[in-house]
């Protein structure tokens, strides 16, 4: 094993102890990353996002006037609630050669093998700077990186390219679906069932909007296709749907959250729509989170860069969504390639293995050192 695994299981051991909930104020876990590459010589900034209490990191090793490859990763994680954990999830602990604790496959696997590089990438003298980008808020529908996106101009040349390391199974990836949500909200009026003539029902005002979800689900299904996804066609779901007290009185409020995932060459948002237009009186509709899918060509020369680093052949798609897309929609080609299975995150006993971490630190170093060529 090598010293870059020791590195990094002790790095993801720090990252894990911060329970960087989605949602929630990040800022130990950002001021813990910033110490830490400060202390290597590495030019480090922390944008606070709009609400305050919560920023992305940006950090460059090298010249920022060069253009050169970002490698990107999220500092948050979701909630660890699950009653199946066997100890404190944010408390990394070890099985075999399991290494067990909430992100350490999503993603914070990826984020402590880059940090654990970025002193030997400094020492590399590269023709080009290699960034670092992490954000806040992935876990809510990719909020905090359009912040940290608006920012780049003013801290580098733009860049050449970007991998975003969400767990592949250290495959390079190619694609994945958009994603868009909003929630509704119904407001009546509450009363006594025997009377509903005297009151207004907030779930049957969600109705009309509810129906048009389930008739745009059915129509998509039939729809467009890209035979890479999984399914292979744009999807709609009704996620949650809350409202109600007791059968006997009357609903003064309800509310429903609804996603829609597209295939690459349809923005997501528009698959909304017909449920916007089918919101009444009495409906509010609140857009969540949005982001675009992700497509890169095959032949780009970014897939070829990670295909070599990795020694793994690139696979076309996967249908869960990440923050590719929106580094490609701001002009970043952009490829997802990161260690672990995504079929381990969100899940109770999330686990990375010390061979993951330590094949992560060998990609990151085959792909700097590509670069020379």
């Amino acid at each position: 094993m090598s010293s870059q695994a020791d590195a990094a299981t002790d790095l993801l051991a720090r990252l894990v102890g911060f329970a960087s909930v989605v949602g929630t104020p990040n800022g130990p876990i950002t001021g813990f990353v910033r110490d830490y590459l400060h202390g290597h010589g590495i030019a480090v900034h922390v944008l606070p996002g709009p609400e305050g209490d919560r920023a992305n990191l940006f950090a460059t090793i090298g010249d920022p006037s060069v253009s050169g490859p970002v490698l990107s990763g999220h500092m948050d994680v979701v909630p660890a609630l699950e009653p199946d954990w066997q100890a404190d999830p944010f408390v990394l602990r070890r099985n075999g050669d399991r290494l067990i604790g909430r992100g350490a496959c999503d993603m914070k696997g990826f984020v402590a093998a880059v940090l654990a590089m970025a002193p030997r990438l400094a020492q590399m003298r590269l023709p080009v700077p290699i960034h670092i980008a992490l954000s806040y808020d992935e876990e809510a529908g990719c909020r905090g990186v359009p912040h940290l996106l608006a920012a780049l101009p003013d801290l580098c040349a733009p860049p050449s390219g970007c991998i975003v390391g969400e767990p592949t199974g250290l495959q390079p990836v190619l694609a994945h679906k958009g994603k868009a949500a909003l929630r509704l909200v119904a407001r009546g009026r509450s009363g006594h069932s025997s009377r509903p003539d005297l009151g207004v029902n907030a779930i049957h005002r969600l109705l009309p909007a509810l129906g048009a979800a389930a008739a745009q689900a059915q129509a998509l299904a039939g729809g467009a296709t890209d035979p890479r996804f999984a399914p292979p066609c744009s999807t709609l779901q009704i996620g949650t749907v809350l409202g109600g007290q007791a059968v006997n009185i009357i609903p003064d409020h309800a509310e429903a959250q609804i996603e829609a995932r597209a295939i690459a060459g349809i923005d997501p948002a528009d698959l909304l729509a017909p449920i916007e237009a089918a919101a009444g009186e009495g409906v509010t509709v609140e857009r969540l989170s949005s982001y675009p899918a992700l497509a890169l060509d095959a032949a780009h020369p970014l897939a070829a860069r990670v295909e070599r680093a990795s020694g793994r052949p690139a696979l076309g798609a996967v249908s869960f969504g990440t923050e590719a897309g929106l580094f490609q929609a701001a002009g970043i080609p952009s490829i997802i390639c990161g260690p672990g299975d995504i079929g381990r995150a969100h899940r109770p006993e999330e686990w990375l293995t010390r061979d993951e971490l330590d094949g992560t630190c060998a990609m990151i170093r085959a792909f700097a050192e590509g670069h020379r060529t």
